[in-house]
């Protein structure tokens, strides 16, 4: 039996009607979106568009500013690479997936920008003041994460989104461990958002999503056919086309439709409650050992994830342990280097992260595997 505890990574199990989504695409929806007039197409173009009205009222957006993308990773790029394509100072935060960092970072190797590091505190005064802090005249954009994908710390997104507001300063914000799990609405002050289609809202993997509130322009940095303007040698300069250059995947975007209202079936609230409850459950099995360090402060509000170490084993050792009990947990850096040399952890940390499948039974089970291992680990 196998008990997926990285639901970080992507969701899994899928909700029903996603799979069944997922089915229909294939045996329906054949034709290529946007891509002629005959009826295949147009119906095939249909079920995407509405699916972009869904993601679209789903985050307070408008269809035209919903642009869908291969992942999360993509639309980033597209964001921080489009933005500061011309120049300027760019500030992230401290717990950036390398989906930020590697990006930004070249571009300051190669003198494109200039970047800044904000760390993130466990006092959320004390991380807009750091912010605060390194903001200059020419500062073009701020891109700070909803949530750790490691430790699931939650920043005072909106908090530093107002303070981009009044700076005229956009902010870019990455919601893939968010969204779906708690409230997130570009009303918050977010200017684009981006995140995956595959975890807190159930699509199929291959799916993410750019939403932008249309005060900044993001030029393109792929270009190709977007199936209007094919007579003309450049780029559209119109969203959601503009990036939106190949063949999109109509199944994985009907999914993420199928998965949005899955989603709202339930509620967020419900769901968040759920999994930090299963969360709660895990940690205070586990806290009973010193042997364990859990990477949470009293001071910081989290999602539904709990990274934590067991002391004199490595991260990868005690993953391997828990997949031979079927506890399927991811260990090492969880792509995010900037979050790890934050938080000290040389060697990683191992992730536990559950989904609205998950029971709490199990949670229990696998706190009491991971204590005894301490203990089988001493003798």
């Amino acid at each position: 039996m196998i008990i997926n505890f990285d639901n970080s990574a992507t969701t899994f199990p899928k909700p029903e009607n996603v799979r069944y989504t997922a089915l229909q695409a294939i045996e329906k929806f054949g034709g290529n979106a946007g891509r002629g007039g005959h009826r295949l197409s147009m119906l095939t173009s249909e079920a995407v568009y509405s699916a972009r009205e869904s993601v679209a009222e789903f985050f307070g957006a408008e269809p035209e500013n919903t642009v869908f993308t291969l992942n999360c990773t993509y639309a980033l790029n597209m964001a921080v690479q489009g933005i500061m394509q011309n120049g300027g100072h760019m500030i992230i935060s401290s717990l950036e997936h390398n989906s930020v960092s590697r990006p930004a970072y070249r571009l300051a190797e190669q003198r494109k920008i200039v970047l800044s590091v904000a760390e993130i505190s466990d006092s959320d005064e004390q991380t807009l003041q750091n912010f605060r802090s390194l903001i200059r005249s020419d500062t073009k954009a701020v891109v700070c994460t909803l949530a750790s994908n490691v430790t699931g710390q939650i920043t005072p997104f909106k908090e530093i989104a107002k303070m981009c507001s009044e700076r005229n300063i956009c902010f870019i914000a990455d919601g893939s461990q968010a969204c779906g799990v708690i409230e997130v609405k570009m009303s918050d002050g977010i200017n684009i958002l981006c995140t995956s289609g595959h975890k807190g809202l159930y699509g199929i993997t291959g799916t993410g999503i750019l939403v932008s509130d249309g005060k900044y322009r993001i030029p393109p940095i792929i270009q190709g056919g977007t199936g209007s303007g094919s007579a003309d040698l450049h780029q559209p300069d119109v969203m959601p086309e503009s990036l939106e250059s190949g063949t999109l995947n109509t199944a994985g975007i009907m999914t993420v439709k199928a998965g949005i209202d899955f989603v709202k079936s339930i509620g967020i609230d419900r769901i968040f409650a759920h999994e930090d409850r299963i969360c709660r459950t895990f940690i205070s099995q586990i806290s009973k050992s010193s042997e364990i360090t859990v990477y949470r402060s009293p001071k910081a509000k989290y999602v539904p994830i709990v990274s934590f170490n067991v002391r004199g084993m490595n991260p990868e050792r005690v993953s391997d342990i828990l997949s031979e009990h079927g506890y399927c947990l991811r260990a090492g850096f969880h792509c995010s280097a900037l979050a790890h040399r934050s938080l000290k952890t040389l060697q990683g940390t191992v992730r536990f992260s559950p989904s609205v499948f998950s029971r709490e039974s199990d949670a229990y089970s696998l706190g009491l595997l991971v204590r005894n291992m301490t203990i089988q680990e001493k003798t």
